[in-house]
């Protein structure tokens, strides 16, 4: 124990030697405010307006026929004014709001509705909306519950065509490689910026590899690059790593961010999904390979109905649909009580941010505020999505998996699938036959009360309860025949993925009709299945005997549709240089960031369709500018003109994300399993039991890259999640970085760490055969450059003082060497120096 204590001191003290600044919470940091703040916003929208709209604005806005208490909600201003009683909120503080106050019914006196408190869930999203500072959307019209200009926003910078604008000339005629740079110097020069140096060849190789791989270079790729003085050096580095099969693992990971990738439910009891995995694998070999990107959107929203040149290509079409079948689900309560809505709003929401850089779901109850976007365009969407089965993935109240996809399409496969499917109907229909009955039963023992006679009524009561009881007990063994059938293992391969029959093998396709203020009860008119009008409003045929997917898979891909290729090419953009052309990579809304090169971006959206919607193709043309080359040193005349570095002055230095943090660790110590990973092992199906009082929760641990790793949307994987992982409840279009006394204490004394350390220093005590050569080698694997004269003789230092203290604590002789250099493994892991690219 001693011993331990000595070794956190010695690492602490190291820690400082070896960097002046640890976890620095420098310019990466400043995308948090506008993360936390698009949240808020976003929450507003979807779940605060729509509560002021149903309960509040018939007395408390500025259409109200008599406004109650001078109290307005439907202005950013009136809900900081507040009323008569005074403020209605007080900004980050529920316990100390009015309106808080009030809707918790606490005071007989101020009760708000007067006529019936909220749900749970509504008064629990008004304490989190006021927590986070109670934003709302920045607007100049004043009242929030009026709908904007939709003809004057469809002249909005997102949705017009994209432009095919000039190469734009330049003063500095020898500065710029490719267009690239023209575009970037021309905004610099009209700044007075200049550009900061290239980077050195050692930051290039480094930062390169990271951003196509994940994963830091070896010291003899490094000793290679530098040797290599030829024009195209560089773009070498960047072909071998694009053809890595690395990759797609990191490119991957990027994407199963944004469509917020998890292996299980979500529900209240967050039921494992053991086919998941082959929907990220899918993802991973689909952008390894370089599919075109309209490709490999279409077969995601569409691939069931896309067929197939073989059953290969076709099983393959059918698994990357996994990505609208991966929706969250929730509750606890089985067909037909399941909110169906509440998946298929999750579909639409993911499907806008995604493909659209859209707010869709902001129309689910009302016309959107800002975006030429209309409830009718909501539920036209929401056509497509009511006429598509979800597969069922296990909830409290039926613990078992059904509605999954064959994967095989032998004659013999296909009768199985057909006969499990019926029996599962057959099982279902037996259960909605005992749910009448009991329904009639109950009704019959209500209509007793009526009878005069009580003799009679006494009768009458006694047995329609005994009656009762024995369809609970029917209901209870229907409910237990069908769960131990449908967790039998299926006698066929197959998907978590959607399909167009249900159980019954019937397809029940058509519109949908708008729910009204979102209620799924309240149905008003029937809305064509059709893309939304600001996108050109294609709709589906008459007589479209389908889901209409493969039709909207197409629009969304249609190069004349102006945002799915300008999005992706942000994206791409966003993952190279730190942050995207625009800032908030999945709004391209009004509420969302303008941006900073327009030009630039319509130039690469329209590179992007022209180059077949090649990803690879964007990675050389972005990293082979000289921008992207460009060092991270600060040069303070342009830092006072462009202080957040918007017109690429400079490269933006960025933290790993912790995948990336993870894998080199694994590196580092010579564990790293460079396998492709295949399923979790999740416990037997039979034994699923999981409710919202025993939630599934697991940590499978591995040695293979942190992309193959089991993430849960209810309990997050305790690395990635202390490390800023992405969230699994929804897109992740930028990871937040935190800087907390946590990560530090974290890589002083987990085990990973330990075990990682041990790992690292057996392989330099096996490999070089002095101090000073495993010094040198040890800065070479974690931070890709050798030591200076003052590390080294720190490193030295250090081993000596632990060695002594080692002694000291009659570590046995034979282990004193691995002890020694084991802790001085834990103090380089801590330098910032590892977990920054420059």
């Amino acid at each position: 124990m001693a011993f331990d204590w000595v070794r956190n001191w010695l690492a602490i003290s190291v820690f400082a030697v070896f960097a002046t600044n640890v976890w620095p919470a420098d310019k990466p940091v400043l995308a948090a405010p506008v993360a936390s703040e698009t949240a808020g916003v976003e929450l507003f929208e979807k779940r605060i307006r729509p509560l002021f709209i149903q309960h509040c604005y018939s007395c408390h806005s500025s259409e109200a026929k008599k406004l109650r208490g001078h109290l307005l909600l439907d202005t950013g201003a009136g809900l900081r004014k507040g009323g008569d009683s005074g403020p209605a909120i007080v900004p980050g503080n529920p316990d100390e709001s009015l309106l808080i106050e009030a809707v918790r019914y606490t005071r007989k006196d101020l009760q708000m509705p007067p006529k019936a408190k909220l749900s749970a869930m509504e008064i629990a999203d008004l304490e989190t909306w006021v927590r986070m500072g109670a934003p709302v959307p920045r607007t100049d019209a004043g009242s929030l519950a009026k709908a904007m200009d939709r003809t004057r926003a469809r002249e909005f910078w997102s949705f017009r065509p994209i432009q095919k604008y000039p190469i734009p000339s330049v003063k500095d005629v020898t500065w710029p490689v490719n267009e690239i740079d023209r575009f970037v110097l021309h905004r610099l020069e009209e700044k007075g910026l200049t550009p900061v140096e290239p980077a050195d060849k050692r930051s290039l190789i480094r930062r390169a590899t990271y951003d196509l791989i994940g994963l830091p270079p070896t010291p003899e790729e490094i000793d290679t690059f530098l040797a290599d003085d030829s024009p195209d050096a560089f773009a070498r580095i960047v072909d071998r790593l694009l053809a890595s099969p690395h990759y797609g693992e990191r490119w991957g990971r990027h994407w199963l961010d944004v469509v917020r990738y998890a292996d299980t439910a979500g529900d209240n009891s967050d039921y494992p999904i053991p086919q998941m995995y082959k929907y990220r694998n899918w993802v991973l070999q689909s952008i390894a390979q370089d599919k075109p990107y309209d490709q490999f959107v279409r077969e995601q929203v569409a691939g069931d109905l896309m067929g197939g040149a073989d059953d290969r290509e076709r099983r393959e079409r059918i698994i990357a649909t996994g990505y609208l079948a991966n929706a969250r689900r929730f509750g606890s309560l089985p067909d037909p009580r399941y909110p169906w809505h509440l998946t298929i709003e999750d579909t639409i929401d993911n499907l806008g941010r995604t493909f659209l850089g859209l707010t869709i779901n902001c129309c689910r109850c009302h016309d959107h505020k800002f975006d030429p976007l209309t409830n009718e365009d909501y539920y036209a969407l929401y056509g497509f999505f009511q006429s598509t089965r979800y597969p069922w993935a296990g909830i409290e109240l039926y613990k078992a998996q059904q509605d999954l996809v064959p994967l095989e399409f032998t004659d013999r496969a296909m009768a199985s699938a057909r006969e499990h499917r019926q029996k599962l109907a057959a099982l279902a229909a037996k259960l909605a036959q005992l749910d009448a009955d009991k329904e009639a039963a109950d009704k019959a023992l209500l209509a007793t009360e009526k009878l005069v006679d009580e003799a009679q009524r006494a009768t009458r009561v006694a047995e329609t309860v005994k009656r009762l009881e024995q369809i609970g007990k029917a209901i209870s063994a229907a409910e237990k025949e069908r769960d131990n059938f449908a967790k039998k293992p299926l006698p066929y391969e197959a998907a978590y993925a959607v399909s167009e029959e249900g159980m019954d093998g019937k397809k029940r396709v058509g519109n949908a009709c708008i729910q009204i203020k979102g209620d799924p009860q309240r149905l008003g008119k029937e809305v064509p299945r059709r893309f939304p009008e600001v996108l050109g409003g294609m709709r589906l045929p008459d007589g479209t005997k389908d889901s209409g997917r493969l039709e909207l898979a197409r629009w969304l891909t249609d190069p004349a549709n102006p945002l799915t290729a300008r999005v992706m090419v942000n994206r791409i953009w966003h993952y190279h240089f730190g942050k995207g052309l625009v800032l908030t990579p999945s709004n391209f809304g009004k509420q969302g960031k303008p941006p900073t090169h327009p030009e630039l971006l319509d130039y690469l959206a329209r590179r992007f369709i022209d180059s077949a919607w090649s990803l690879k193709a964007m990675h050389r043309l972005m990293m082979l500018s000289r921008t992207y080359q460009l060092s991270s040193r600060d040069d303070a005349a342009n830092a006072r003109l462009d202080a957040t570095n918007d017109y690429l002055w400079q490269f933006r230095r960025h933290r790993l994300e912790a995948e990336c943090l993870r894998d080199t660790l694994l590196a580092a110590s010579g564990t790293l399993d460079r396998s492709m990973a295949g399923p979790h092992p999740f416990p037997d199906p039979q034994k699923w039991d999981f409710t919202e009082h025993n939630v599934f929760k697991a940590v499978y641990e591995t040695n293979r890259r942190s992309v193959y790793l089991m993430t849960q949307r209810v309990y997050r994987h305790p690395f990635l999640g202390l490390f800023d992982g992405a969230a699994t409840n929804t897109s992740t279009d930028r990871r937040i970085v935190s800087t907390t006394p946590l990560q530090a204490l974290y890589l002083m004394n987990d085990p990973f760490i330990h075990a990682q350390a041990r790992a690292f220093a057996t392989r330099l005590l096996d490999h070089r055969p002095n101090d000073a050569a495993r010094i040198r080698w040890a800065y070479l694997l974690l931070f890709g450059r050798p030591p200076n004269g003052d590390e080294e003789s720190a490193a030295q230092g250090y081993l000596a003082q632990v060695r002594q203290k080692i002694q000291a604590d009659s570590v046995p002789a034979e282990h004193q060497a691995l002890s020694a250099w084991q802790s001085l493994a834990r103090a380089l892991f801590m330098c910032s120096e590892l977990v920054y690219v420059n």
